[in-house]
């Protein structure tokens, strides 16, 4: 199976710009979009009704223009949840949970904390409530996949520049630190199984012409749990692809 997670910064937006051909051509068994911004009423009738695929959007409750988060899958969930069972999490539309029966694919868009100290709080307590929840799914006896927009770049390989960011959110010591105990918990950051060296991003800053200079940030991954490492046949970054300031990233995975 062929799985692909982007940050669209707008699924509007990449849509005007070829989102459909673009998906049509990659043809992944999933795909799972995050900060698509669109609440349900505003999903247009062709990202609903895409050939091949069904599709599966979550929205922040209340905020307009915020958030959100998208499946596009060719295989028909057994079931399809939106979040952790947390209001104060799942009201946001950050999370799409879909259990295929022998995996459950988790698609997240994980808070940013670089607004306030308040927001750092709930991006902490997030990602404390997620990895409960992705620990439940795995104690049932199911293989987890997990995907998104993380918000943290894990170690200085994952970052062009380490040490002016230190101090920010996105880089702070108590985030990377819980992307240790995360993988820890038995969960395998795809990318570095085929890839050690540093200079590989997934972001970068649109206001300073970052990515033509490389200067960017990794923190868009493909998590998934040791018992499926062994079916992982690959995993990359799609550099190339533009649209957001994210770039699209994948796996290829036996499941």
């Amino acid at each position: 199976m062929k799985m692909l997670c982007w940050n669209v910064d707008g699924l509007r937006s990449v849509l005007k710009k070829g989102f459909v051909q673009w998906l049509l051509e990659e043809s992944p068994d999933m795909l799972c979009l995050q900060e698509t911004r669109l609440s349900d009423d505003e999903v247009p009738e062709e990202l609903r009704h895409i050939d091949g695929y069904h599709s599966y959007f979550s929205r922040h409750t209340t905020k307009k223009g915020y958030s959100g988060v998208a499946l596009f899958t060719k295989k028909e969930p057994v079931k399809v949840e939106k979040g952790f069972g947390i209001p104060r999490f799942d009201d946001e539309g950050r999370t799409l949970v879909a259990d295929y029966g022998n995996f459950v694919l988790m698609n997240v868009y994980f808070p940013n904390g670089k607004a306030s100290q308040e927001r750092l709080d709930y991006k902490m307590e997030f990602y404390d409530a997620f990895l409960e929840f992705a620990d439940q799914l795995h104690k049932q006896g199911k293989g987890v996949i997990v995907c998104g927009d993380v918000n943290t770049a894990h170690t200085e390989l994952d970052i062009a520049r380490p040490k002016d960011n230190a101090k920010r959110s996105g880089f702070l010591p108590m985030e990377r630190a819980w992307m240790d105990k995360f993988e820890s918990h038995g969960y395998v950051d795809t990318y570095r199984e085929f890839e050690k060296e540093g200079g590989h991003y997934t972001y970068w800053d649109m206001r300073t012409g970052a990515r033509k200079r490389n200067v960017g940030w990794r923190i868009d991954y493909f998590y998934i749990s040791k018992d499926l490492l062994p079916h992982l046949k690959n995993a990359y970054i799609e550099s190339d692809v533009q649209g957001s300031d994210h770039c699209p990233i994948g796996i290829e995975i036996d499941v």
